[in-house]
């Protein structure tokens, strides 16, 4: 049986669903995790595994032997007042641990704003938001990382994550889902369950060093979506409002991008066909196994 010892920085829904996806695969797994949560031994889809506390200003000094004798890494947590708190607090570790396999987990915003042109992992990186650059700053600060000590590294850039448990059909049913109206608006979007199959692929096709944009074959807008979803759901969509007259500049930054993700080389590398190719598949498959 093969085995993996393997340390989240991070536990949500990608790492958890990555998890689960290694044990359906029946491989021996020994897990470490961090949470802002107070340290403690915990189970999830029946593993035992221990979670540490971890946070921008103080971590469980007890994570550091977890870390050292781990083999396989995974880092998804999102950089704090414009810093990757992974880096800043374990760079020295980082340096003398020997590590097979290590992903960070970015995001599709560092392109900024294409004008619902297609991009792809040769594009220019002109971030609009504060999140965007955050990430950019994070990537480069892991590849400098990787660059002078030979890490085993891999940045997978995220689209726009949807699942059964965060998804329109919810946001439709609770009534916060609007259409916004902008034309030419694009968005990319990728199911979790893709990127867990998408990690576990790059387990034996790793290539260090190596960025992938993660997205399915269809983006689209939200409006388009939504409208989707509504029928689906055989509900009335709800009022298209203009972006002027939104007050919430986290909405406003949102929509100043459109563009199309190109995910060409992340299916040649992984040899990989999404189990949910578009948004349709991926709300169709949720709608029909709501509980």
């Amino acid at each position: 049986m093969r085995k993996i010892n393997i340390f989240c920085f991070g536990f949500g829904q990608v790492a958890k669903n990555f998890i689960k996806t290694l044990n359906a695969k029946n491989i021996d797994i020994t897990l470490t995790v961090t949470s802002r949560e107070n340290s403690g031994k915990k189970i999830y889809d029946g593993i035992k595994y221990d979670s540490f506390q971890f946070s921008e200003n103080n971590f469980d000094k007890n994570l550091i032997k977890s870390l050292e004798s781990s083999d396989h890494i995974l880092v998804s947590i999102a950089p704090v007042n414009g810093e990757d708190i992974v880096v800043k607090n374990f760079e020295n570790i980082f340096k003398v641990s020997k590590f097979k396999w290590l992903t960070y987990l970015s995001a599709t915003s560092v392109y900024g704003d294409h004008k619902g042109e297609w991009v792809d992992e040769k594009s220019k990186t002109n971030p609009t938001s504060s999140t965007g650059s955050q990430r950019l700053k994070a990537e480069r600060s892991w590849m400098e990382l990787a660059k002078n000590q030979n890490l085993p590294i891999q940045i997978f850039r995220l689209s726009g994550i949807y699942s059964h448990e965060s998804n329109v059909l919810k946001r439709l049913k609770s009534g916060e889902a609007k259409i916004i109206k902008k034309e030419n608006q694009f968005f990319s979007r990728i199911h979790v369950e893709d990127i867990a199959e998408l990690l576990f692929k790059s387990l034996d096709q790793f290539k260090a060093k190596e960025i992938y944009n993660v997205s399915d074959d269809r983006p689209a807008s939200s409006e388009e979506v939504i409208l989707y979803g509504s029928r689906l759901l055989n509900m009335e969509p709800p009022a298209t409002i203009e972006l002027k007259s939104i007050e919430s500049e986290m909405v406003k930054n949102f929509y100043k991008d459109s563009k199309k993700v190109n995910n060409k080389k992340m299916k040649k590398i992984f040899d990989y066909k999404l189990k949910y190719p578009t948004y349709v598949e991926g709300l169709k498959n949720i709608h029909n196994n709501i509980v």
